[in-house]
């Protein structure tokens, strides 16, 4: 099934279920549904971002979080995350939560991202096989000097990730700081 025609989860302001939506149409429309996000943090505390591919239909070669993506009818968020890593990313991770956010902003291509997300962490593989479809470039940096980019560049960012920085700093710095204790345990996280 063609990304474009996949079939979304609408949900309500407190994230219950009340349909579904082909993907596109829902983003045209700006219909609130169900998303996740995913930061992947290496033993040294840093942020795994994606450049998004050229090809993407929103935000192309805008510079992300790990992955981003969307659960589809009757699966669950996490399983859904995991997924979107191995499609994104051809690495499995394990996930952790870290919190919920919501948010609404028109694109510049008349698309409107209206969504509840879900935020989870995961260790940074040593190794990553990204799909060029869906991933343009991908890079590490630390909490710290993404903040003070987004500040300076904040175009070359998407929508998202800078939402999570402003208004959900604290939650990511929490979690990074979590995460990169499990990173410097697990061996095989990235160490470069």
């Amino acid at each position: 099934m063609p990304a474009i025609r996949e079939q979304l989860i609408l949900v309500d302001a407190r994230d219950r279920a009340s349909g579904r939506g082909e993907k596109l149409r829902v983003h045209r429309l700006g219909l609130r549904h169900r998303a996740f996000s995913v930061f992947l943090v290496d033993p040294r505390g840093r942020l795994l971002l994606q450049q998004r591919s050229e090809a993407k239909y929103h935000s192309p070669g805008l510079w992300a979080n790990a992955c981003c993506g969307h659960p589809r009818p009757g699966e669950r968020t996490p399983a859904a995350a995991r997924r979107r890593v191995r499609e994104e990313l051809g690495a499995d991770v394990r996930l952790t939560p870290g919190f919920r956010t919501s948010y609404r902003t028109e694109l510049p291509n008349g698309l409107i991202e209206n969504e509840v997300v879900h935020v989870l962490f995961g260790v940074c593989p040593a190794r990553l096989a990204p799909d060029p479809d869906e991933v343009g470039a991908t890079g590490l940096m630390t909490l710290a000097a993404l903040r003070r980019d987004i500040v300076r560049r904040p175009a070359r960012y998407a929508y998202w990730l800078r939402h999570y920085l402003r208004e959900h700093h604290a939650a990511v710095r929490r979690g990074t700081a979590a995460t990169r204790r499990d990173a410097q345990a697990e061996p095989g996280a990235a160490a470069t």
